[in-house]
């Protein structure tokens, strides 16, 4: 037998060590960098490749957690990304690769347990009820990405420059928890709820999650504040290494196991406060959801879930302005300024990630594993795009990318959620084609498009 609360902790345990496995290459950018020579460029689209595979995998691993249960699909995904990591141990060149080239290969298949989150989001929504959602999933999701922070902070100070030995034990740890979730796991709190995930996993009930233009504003959301979070993770190391390096050197890290240190530390806090924050923002989701506030006029208030629409734009709002001030603060030289604003962005990502989350299981209450895989899986670009932009050699400066993205990429997005949100009817009949065109005639519908709200 089990209960709500023992699949909520073998998630997030699964999904905090996954994480750790995720961005454990970023955290020994600086040696891995020094090991290869590796220019500022290359090290960006290194930052950048932990985010290849998430896109195509997180939709279908979305869509393969509605279809074939959330136990077993978490169970694959940390089986292969743990065989994989213990292999990038030992990466060796052959034929016409070099060492490095097999162990960025190597990395970017490991980088891919990421996917795993939109599996763990599916797995929770089938074991917890509606107005208990924002919280289950900031726990979840929240708990588990502390696991960025922790790899950004201790794996450094445990394993100094030695990132080899480090991949090989996150790899055997991986590979246990994997086979703990398989025997332990169960899809849903009972058998009609994951029939009816499994039953509402067709092609056209993919292909209506995927033209509801509520979807994609979420999903910029979604790239918006974890696109951006994950980006963060895996460039600030790198960011604060350069950016700031006679500040750095001028606290006495000279060595580059000391500035890795110093740097993994800086970047750190920002992951630690958009992790532990994330619950927090799920339960304000609930009380705003539970106070009926609605205070942006251009946003529906009619939904039953309007409330927790509103919260989220005022994550995104804060998630801008934050932007801004880092290149303002960067363009300053104030290192300790930076690393406080830096804390501060931390929790405004929290707040955006946790309240798209707070959403979704919510609007699409019959489809969650589709509707995941489509939010948290195509808005996971961002982590690709946004590093390469903050690494670009045509900015005055490797401040400025904060600015440039904040202006000239997350407004532009803000105004489309805004438009997306505004129907007081069911904004789920809004999209690329009606229901009755995507789900059939029998079937179409406010019911059909994600369950009585």
């Amino acid at each position: 037998m089990t209960n709500k609360i023992e699949q909520l902790i073998i998630a997030t345990v699964a999904f905090f060590w996954a994480f750790l496995m995720w961005f454990s290459t970023a955290a020994f950018s600086p040696s891995i960098g020094e090991f290869y020579n590796l220019s500022t460029g290359q090290l960006g689209l290194l930052a950048s490749s932990a985010i290849w595979l998430a896109p195509p995998g997180r939709v279908i691993a979305g869509w393969a957690s509605d279809r074939l249960g959330a136990h077993n699909v978490f169970a694959i995904i940390l089986g292969y990304s743990g065989l994989v990591s213990i292999a990038s141990a030992y990466a060796s060149g052959f034929w016409f690769l070099s060492d490095f080239q097999v162990l960025f290969i190597e990395r970017m298949i490991v980088a891919s347990a990421g996917i795993s989150f939109v599996v763990g989001i599916q797995h929770v929504a089938q074991w917890f009820e509606e107005n208990e959602m924002g919280t289950a999933e900031g726990l979840y999701a929240g708990t588990g990405n502390v696991g960025a922070g922790v790899g950004a902070l201790l794996l450094p100070r445990i394993y100094g420059t030695g990132f080899s030995e480090a991949f090989l034990h996150l790899g055997i740890v991986g590979v246990f928890i994997a086979i703990v979730y398989k025997v332990r796991g169960e899809p849903a709190k009972d058998i009609e709820t994951a029939e009816t995930a499994k039953a509402n996993s067709g092609f056209g009930d993919t292909m209506f999650v995927w033209t509801r233009w509520a979807a994609i504003a979420l999903m910029f959301a979604y790239m918006m504040s974890f696109g951006l979070e994950i980006a963060m993770n895996s460039w600030l190391p790198t960011y604060y290494e350069r950016g700031f390096a006679d500040q750095i050197a001028g606290l006495g890290f000279e060595s580059t196991a000391a500035i890795q240190t110093a740097a993994g530390t800086f970047a750190a806090v920002q992951s630690f406060n958009a992790s532990l924050f994330r619950p927090f923002s799920g339960y304000m989701s609930d009380l705003w959801q539970r106070k009926d506030w609605t205070p942006y006029p251009y946003l529906s208030t009619t939904q039953d879930y309007s409330p927790r629409v509103h919260w989220l734009m005022t994550a995104l709002i804060l998630i801008t302005l934050t932007m801004v001030a880092l290149t303002a603060i960067g363009v300053a030289g104030l290192l300790p300024a930076s690393v406080l604003v830096l804390a501060f962005f931390g929790i405004t990502v929290s707040f955006g990630t946790g309240g798209v989350f707070a959403i979704v299981p919510n609007m699409f209450p019959d489809r969650p594993g589709t509707a995941s895989g489509f939010i948290g899986g195509i808005s996971t670009s961002g982590g690709i795009v946004f590093p390469i932009i903050f690494a670009s050699g045509a900015l005055p400066s490797i401040h400025w990318g904060y600015a440039v993205v904040g202006v000239g990429i997350f407004i532009p997005l803000m105004l489309f959620y805004a438009w997306a949100m505004k129907h007081e009817d069911d904004p789920r009949e809004h999209g690329l084609g009606s229901s009755e065109r995507w789900l059939g005639g029998d079937d179409a519908g406010p019911a059909a498009a994600g369950g009585d709200d």
